[in-house]
């Protein structure tokens, strides 16, 4: 199944799409893959707002969208890996059964299932700015990102029995 299919599918079965990503063997590729995807979405998310914040303080655009490639591109893949890691421990701590690999995926996969509405957040802050909309959207992105990330979690640390 695409991802695309799979990103749809995430809205109403979390968890079993994240047991489907996992597949039969570990592919840290696919991994790595699945985080820059969703971290390059988040990036381009950000290009209405900082356009609009260009234009109303005066700023360099190309300033601001370098300094969020250098966030979203470099440095949160490196927050993601360990807050992942973090998580994957505290979870087996707890009686989980989580392999490193299924942490990382059940974080990564969550964040790039979610990314379709930091790209409609993103579209709402550049076209209408900062208000009531801006903050439903926002909110509805990090809500349906901790859904999944939460559904995700329990399905590869505490697996129900098929």
């Amino acid at each position: 199944m695409g991802v695309a299919a799979d990103i749809i599918r995430t809205y109403r079965a979390p968890g079993a799409v994240v047991r489907h990503r996992l597949g039969p063997t570990e592919n840290e590729g696919g991994a790595l893959v699945t985080l820059m995807l969703a971290c390059g979405l988040i990036f381009v998310a950000q290009w209405p707002r900082l356009s609009r914040e260009a234009f109303v303080t005066g700023q360099e655009v190309q300033m601001l969208l370098g300094g969020a490639l250098l966030a979203w591109l470099f440095m949160m893949p490196l927050v993601f890996y360990v807050l992942a890691a973090v998580l994957t421990a505290a979870l087996n701590l707890m009686g989980g059964k989580a392999s490193g690999y299924a942490g990382r995926m059940a974080t990564f996969w969550p964040l790039l299932a979610a990314s379709p509405l930091w790209l409609l957040w993103g579209l709402t802050m550049g076209f209408i700015g900062q208000g009531p909309a801006a903050t439903i959207t926002g909110a509805l992105a990090l809500v349906a990102f901790l859904i999944f990330w939460g559904a995700g979690l329990r399905e590869v640390a505490f697996p129900r029995e098929r």
